[in-house]
């Protein structure tokens, strides 16, 4: 088997997902081209040796469908050679994208595929492509589904994560995205986007509050107490899980991930197709994984998914230098941190979701940029990259800086 090694990667700033943020009048097609038009400039890259474009979108419809990826490397600039696939693994989407630039490079079926995604929540909003699990009483019953808020409200009372807790989490990821930006550690990566006339829309992220402290987040209301107990959900996830004697919502704006505009590209490929193209590897990656959990509860699949990667790798937790963990709810990145026994310092140093927002289809591919661009930053080797996924599952990545 070929290993896969990653080049390069941008991502845009994040742009908060209402009509009044700064990316709203941009399509997402133009999102995926600003980034692949910045990564195969940065590379000076011939674009009739990429044979694929992998994107994450998770609601892949209207001005979202059509093989995105495809149209926005015409729109771009790409040879038209370059062919493009649009995946969806919920919020696992964009690490998906990459798994399966990394697999078709080991087995010798592409030399360099670029792999992201991308996702206007401002323009196309979550679950817009419907689906049975929200729609379908009979289907909904059968699989004991319950609305991912109260699942993340249920996972704090199971493992005993209070408001204090979720609350302060919080303020550190605003804090520590701050910082980050304050130290210039997302400039080597995010690339400025333009509107029509080349005036620049957004060069940071939009949502990041540096100053948020976990007391001013105590007077914000649960976001879905109201759902939980009037419509019943609330029993269904008792029905499910016994032990917990009541669910204590605990989950709101301020400590969930935040909906958000954005895109992001990663060029992966064979050593020798970098080679020939004069670039240089910045990290290869060890091992992938993907799993299913229990879909009531539906966000402990990190832990899993962490653990199946690690196996493959022939690696403990211990043996990782960074982690990073989509912050879809505060009591995500929670429990894995306990369920993996790991100290919080080496967990999402600079941020996460909750501060700078999830663009669904993007989210995975960019937090394993900010891993490898941290790993570089700090001189160390190992990170891990993962994401809970909608319906119960989980996906992770290994990288070893090179």
């Amino acid at each position: 088997m070929t290993t896969a090694y990653i080049f390069d990667h941008v991502r845009t700033p994040r742009g908060k997902g209402k009509p009044d943020g700064a990316l709203h009048e941009v399509p997402a097609i133009q999102l995926g081209a600003t980034v692949l038009r910045s990564l195969r400039d940065r590379s000076s890259l011939d674009t009739r040796h990429v044979d694929d474009v992998v994107f994450g979108v998770v609601s892949p419809v209207g001005e979202q469908g059509q093989v995105l990826p495809r149209l926005a490397a015409l729109v771009a600039g790409y040879a038209q050679e370059t062919a493009g696939l649009q995946v969806n693994r919920f919020c696992g989407s964009g690490l998906e994208a990459v798994n399966i630039a990394a697999g078709k490079v080991s087995a010798g079926g592409a030399d360099f595929v670029v792999a992201g995604g991308c996702e206007s929540m401002s323009r196309v909003p979550i679950l817009s492509d419907g689906g049975a699990w929200t729609t379908d009483p009979a289907i909904a019953f059968a699989t004991h589904f319950i609305p991912q808020g109260i699942s993340a409200d249920l996972m704090a009372s199971k493992f005993g994560y209070t408001r204090d807790a979720v609350d302060a989490f919080a303020a550190q990821s605003h804090q520590r995205a701050g910082r980050a930006w304050s130290e210039g550690r997302f400039s080597r990566s995010v690339v400025p986007v333009s509107g029509l006339l080349g005036d620049v829309l957004l060069e940071r992220d939009e949502t990041v509050r540096p100053q948020c402290k976990a007391e001013d987040l105590a007077a914000l209301k649960p976001s879905f107490a109201d759902m939980g107990r009037k419509m019943g959900f609330n029993a269904l996830a008792l029905r499910k899980y016994p032990e917990v004697d009541a669910i204590e919502h605990v989950h709101h704006a301020g400590n969930s991930s935040g909906i958000v505009d954005g895109a992001c590209a990663m060029l992966i490929g064979s050593l020798a197709a970098g080679k020939a193209a004069g670039l240089k590897p910045r990290a290869r990656i060890r091992a992938i994984a993907e799993i299913g959990s229990e879909p009531t509860i539906m966000l402990t699949g990190p832990s899993y998914a962490a653990e199946k990667a690690l196996k493959r790798a022939g690696m403990r937790a211990r043996d990782i230098d960074l982690y990073e963990i989509n912050e879809a709810f505060a009591a995500v990145a929670l429990r894995f941190i306990e369920a993996l026994d790991l100290d919080p310092a080496n967990v999402n140093p600079n941020g996460g979701a909750i501060a700078m927002g999830h663009p669904l289809g993007a989210t995975g591919a960019m937090i394993l940029g900010t891993a490898l661009d941290e790993l570089e930053r700090t001189g160390r080797s190992i990170a891990l990259a993962t994401l809970c996924i909608g319906a119960g599952m989980g996906v992770a990545t290994i990288i070893e800086r090179v």
